[in-house]
Parts: C-alpha cells; sequence; structure tokens
C-alpha cells in the first residue's frame, strides 16, 4: 500500500530521498501531536504524511522550510545593518572627531605624524640617578 502513495509522490517531489526525509519529517510532526489534513483510515503516521504529500494537503516546499528550521541550530536574525560613512567615500566627506572637515589634498608628513604623537604622549620619566 505504500509503494502505490510513493509512486503518487514522486510527481510531487522529484527526488526519493528528499521525499523520505520530508514524509518522515511530517510523520514526527504528526506523532507529537499535528493535526492530519487527510482521514486516517486505519494507517500508521508514515503512510498517512506520504497519502498528505501525494494529494497536496500538506505543501512539500513547508515541510522542507520546517524541516530546515528544525534542524538549525544557531538561526540567524535578519536586522538591518547600521549604516556607517565610509572615510573618503566622497569628496569633502571626512569629518574627524571635531567635526571640521579635512580637506582631501592635506597631507601629513612622517616626520609630522611623530612629532604630533610625540605631543600627546606624556613625558617620559626620567630616573634620578644618585650623585654621590
Amino acid at each position: 500500500m505504500a509503494r502505490v502513495t510513493v509512486e503518487d509522490c514522486i510527481d510531487k517531489v522529484d527526488n526519493r530521498f528528499d521525499l523520505v526525509l520530508l514524509a518522515s519529517h511530517r510523520a514526527r510532526m504528526i506523532s507529537s501531536g499535528s493535526q492530519i489534513t487527510i482521514e486516517r483510515d486505519n494507517d500508521k503516521n508514515p503512510v498517512v504524511a506520504l497519502r498528505e504529500i501525494a494529494e497536496t494537503t500538506v505543501s512539500p516546499g513547508d515541510l522542507k522550510e520546517d524541516l530546515i528550521h528544525s534542524l538549525q541550530k544557531y538561526v540567524e536574525v535578519d536586522e538591518p545593518e547600521p549604516e556607517v560613512p565610509l572615510i573618503g567615500a566622497a569628496a569633502g566627506a571626512g569629518v574627524d572627531s571635531d567635526d571640521t572637515e579635512v580637506a582631501p589634498t592635506d597631507r601629513m608628513t612622517e616626520e609630522e605624524l611623530l612629532k604630533g604623537l610625540e605631543g600627546l604622549a606624556p613625558p617620559e620619566e626620567q630616573p634620578e640617578e644618585d650623585t654621590e
């Protein structure tokens, strides 16, 4: 009896392996208390699941999505990413921490950078030498 049901399902789900996965998932859903969409006719859950797929009372696409969701351990939530302006993305768009515009043509030499960094760092304390 199940063989005829499998043959009826092949036109709904092309791959027999996928059919087995979907039907077994649906049979587990029925076992856990999900409502069946056809009359049971004294059939077991796997046969009922195959008949539901064959009569398209349950969508194979929905079953596949539900199966994938049940197997996922980490569900990624699609949240919009905050828009961060890119530095130098547009001419004159760069802004430093003081909210003053920086001209894209201004360049700093390595010596100027080192002098600026020396001014930011506290001076190193020299240990006092004992003079005797």
